[in-house]
């Protein structure tokens, strides 16, 4: 970030997709910080939210195919859901490689529609407990607000329940909000 730009700024190829969806109205709306918000923990304490309001992108690799998962900032992606809600064989974390090669952005700052290619979006529904929630906006330094059902529908996504729960039945948390502890299926 340059001293120059405009502190709403946010990924040029973002940008082009809020104003490819009638969105251009996000645009002043979109926070930029100082420091990095690449963790959803970052995110959370930058904003003063709580951590659940902030939208998680993650990418995944279903037998060897991208998709994108929306998870609220305080949870877990349980991987067996995802499997079985796909029907795939296997889902891993896809590489940081693949991340950018079908997002166009880097980890900690994908947001959740305005991607390189189109991938298949799984949401959560715990988003939807929100009346706000907060995603990146292209880089680990931009976040923007937005109601989590418009979320969802620009994004394509479907609702799900793909949280981890815990053995009691309680929904897992995530307690750094790095999305790193996702719930690996068992072999």
């Amino acid at each position: 970030m340059t001293a120059d730009e405009p502190q709403h700024a946010a990924h040029p190829r973002f940008a082009e997709a809020l104003y490819e969806l009638g969105l251009g109205d996000v645009l002043p709306r979109i926070r930029r910080f100082p420091d990095a918000t690449r963790t959803a923990a970052e995110a959370a304490a930058a904003i003063g939210c709580d951590l659940s309001q902030i939208c998680k992108s993650l990418i995944f690799a279903a037998d060897g195919v991208p998709v994108l998962v929306l998870m609220d900032g305080a949870s877990r992606v349980d991987l067996e859901l995802v499997r079985r809600e796909l029907g795939a064989a296997k889902v891993t974390r896809a590489r940081a490689d693949l991340v950018r090669e079908t997002t166009g952005y880097a980890i900690g700052g994908i947001p959740p529609f305005g991607h390189r290619t189109r991938t298949r979006v799984l949401a959560d529904r715990s988003l939807l407990g929100h009346d706000t929630v907060w995603a990146a906006a292209g880089t680990p330094y931009a976040v923007f607000p937005m109601d989590p059902k418009s979320l969802v529908a620009h994004a394509g996504g479907t609702l799900v329940d793909v949280r981890e729960q815990d053995d009691d039945g309680a929904d897992g948390d995530d307690p750094h909000g790095d999305g790193r502890g996702v719930r690996e299926p068992a072999q």
